[in-house]
């Protein structure tokens, strides 16, 4: 069964209170039984570009309860995915199965699969996912571990060729998007800067370390 957020609510300095908040309409997600995360499609789209996709889907993620609460924040996943019979892109229902790591670290567990019945030739493209507190990528989302493989693949019905990629989304305190890509085959990092992706560096060896180009920087 497809679930919505439910939060436990701390109240007065003795007692507590459990309490549930109204379900998050946009959080559509489930465990199959072979253990991962299926999430419902589509919650936006059809896109023609990916850099329209990406915007919109910053805009969608980083508004949601607690993604842009920076320490006491946490992270909202998602999957972006291509229909050939509509020519277009689409982000499906978001995830907010996660929580904390040592050293205070957000994460938030990527989906796997994807229930879209009017898109039955979806392919996925990668995942997309919200920082509350952090635009930069880390260390395990460039790793090499991390990649969805295959990397690089054929859509058999079109022989187009496709590279897995991962969206990351961060909203600034000016209250602007910063959005940003990590191409899975190149390993080059991409912003979204003018509604064009623009490579600001490249994830290198097995931890996926970033170094930015000369002249580039997470911020423009």
């Amino acid at each position: 069964m497809f679930k919505n957020s439910c939060w436990v609510v701390l109240l007065g300095l003795v007692g507590s209170t459990w309490g549930c908040s109204a379900p998050n309409p946009n959080v559509q997600v489930r465990r199959t039984e072979d253990g991962f995360l299926q999430v419902k499609g589509p919650l936006a789209g059809p896109y023609k570009t990916t850099e329209e996709l990406a915007a919109s889907a910053c805009e969608i993620m980083t508004r949601q309860p607690g993604a842009s609460n920076g320490a006491y924040g946490f992270e909202y996943c998602a999957l972006h995915y291509y229909s050939g019979t509509e020519d277009a892109f689409f982000l499906s229902y978001l995830s907010d199965i996660g929580g904390n790591k040592e050293g205070g670290k957000k994460f938030c567990e990527m989906p796997r699969s994807l229930d879209d019945p009017e898109h039955k030739d979806a392919i996925i493209l990668g995942g997309a996912h919200s920082h509350p507190n952090n635009r930069k990528f880390s260390s395990e989302d460039t790793s090499e571990t991390r990649h969805w493989r295959p990397t690089r693949f054929v859509d058999g019905q079109t022989g187009r060729i496709w590279d897995r990629s991962l969206l990351l989304l961060f909203r600034e305190r000016t209250g602007e998007c910063s959005v940003y890509l990590y191409n899975n085959t190149t390993r080059f990092v991409m912003a979204l800067r003018g509604g064009r992706w623009v490579p600001i560096g490249k994830a290198t060896g097995f931890y996926g370390e970033v170094e930015l180009f000369d002249g580039q920087d997470w911020l423009p």
